[in-house]
């Protein structure tokens, strides 16, 4: 069997991290639904930035806003991610419909420019879920301070969203409780609450990179045997996160509150895992995939991780081992005097500064491409 449609069989979901163009005009998102079991697509401003002025894909489109008068950069480029993300639903609405809503999303991200804008968040994911007009959308949304009532009242009007940019367990559990507040203000107002969806989307290989290196420096000034202590810590922070954040997501989801709104058809906020590519060529290059494998959880994976564990992927249940383990892990790091908590606050910042940086970039490769399309 397709070691992908696979992990189905294990209870978990694989969401495609990557969307351009060509990728529908070719029928191969229709491709890899049928034969890889791909049953969701993940967009970010990085994506799209890549997408549209790495290509010559948008060249049509761009001569069609030319024509029609449309110059506002941030206007083109709504109108080409929202044309992408509505063939993108197209072509993952049978497994939509096949799941009952459980599967067959497709997410578009809010611009990064508004991570600290409460009010500005929720005036954009609402006229992007307007304009695109597809049940099987998700909005993305960071998982700042300023974003959770945000999601609480997205989820409240019966907006699906994408909670992104989840780097630790506690801001996890205060995105699954906006999410459940949401419902329960919807459930108060009488409203349907079955067909809400939402994913928590925790990024996994960035939390490595972050903390190997501050394990590194402090290894380069070690002795022999503290920095061989120090160098066994190494790509354990982020995996260790992970299984904590899926425990949390188990007792959260299995407590009365959640079991009364269950019974009115609620669904449980699913555990998205992102940033699955492996970063450090020291680790297996699907390492991000294979350790997070559990029921009930997603994992968005780019182009090269979907080929490699594809090809050479090994399923097991990993994601409920060993979580003593993995709590001993995050504490042997912060005895080594290595902050795991500023290393995640630090990771959110950075995170929607290089979401800022790609959509400048973006909009500036529109704004130019624009100025001629035909190239």
């Amino acid at each position: 069997m397709n070691r992908l449609k696979a992990l189905d069989q294990a209870g978990q979901s694989v969401w495609l991290d990557f969307i351009r163009r060509q990728l529908l005009d070719s029928g191969e998102l229709a491709r890899m639904v049928a034969d890889d079991g791909v049953s969701g697509v993940t967009s970010n401003p990085a994506i799209f930035e890549k997408a549209i002025a790495g290509s010559s894909d948008y060249a049509a489109a761009l001569a069609a806003q030319q024509a029609a008068g449309v110059t506002d950069a941030k206007a083109v480029y709504e109108a080409l991610a929202i044309a992408d993300i509505r063939d993108a639903a197209g072509a993952l609405r049978p497994v939509y419909d096949r799941t009952k809503g459980r599967d067959g999303y497709v997410s578009l991200e809010v611009a990064p420019t508004l991570a600290h804008d409460t009010a500005g968040t929720l005036e954009e994911a609402r006229r992007l879920w307007a304009a695109v007009g597809k049940p099987n959308l998700m909005i993305k949304v960071p998982a700042t301070a300023e974003g959770l009532p945000a999601i609480k009242q997205l989820i409240a009007d019966g907006i699906n969203v994408n909670v992104t940019l989840l780097f630790a367990v506690d801001m996890y559990e205060r995105v699954a409780d906006a999410f459940i507040a949401g419902l329960d203000a919807r459930d108060a107002a009488r409203k349907d609450i079955s067909g809400v969806a939402s994913v928590a989307s925790f990024f996994v290989s960035r939390i490595d990179s972050t903390i190997d290196a501050k394990l590194a420096e402090k290894a380069a000034a070690a002795g022999p045997d503290e920095a061989r202590r120090l160098t066994a810590l190494a790509g354990k922070a982020a995996i260790a996160s992970a299984r904590l954040a899926y425990h949390r997501y188990l007792h959260l989801f299995r407590t009365p509150h959640w079991q009364a709104l269950a019974q009115r058809g609620a669904r449980t906020q699913r555990l998205l895992w992102a940033s699955t590519s492996t970063k450090n060529p020291a680790y297996r290059d699907v390492m991000y995939v294979e350790e997070l494998i559990g029921a009930d959880t997603v994992n968005t994976i780019p182009p090269a991780t979907l080929d490699a564990f594809r090809d050479h992927g090994n399923i097991r249940a990993s994601l409920e081992e060993a979580p003593d383990e993995a709590a001993a892990a995050l504490r042997a790091i912060e005895a080594a005097g290595v902050s795991v908590r500023e290393a995640t606050d630090f990771l959110l910042a950075d995170g929607v500064k290089q979401f800022e940086v790609a959509f400048a970039r973006l909009l500036a490769a529109v704004a130019e491409k624009s100025a001629s399309p035909r190239r």
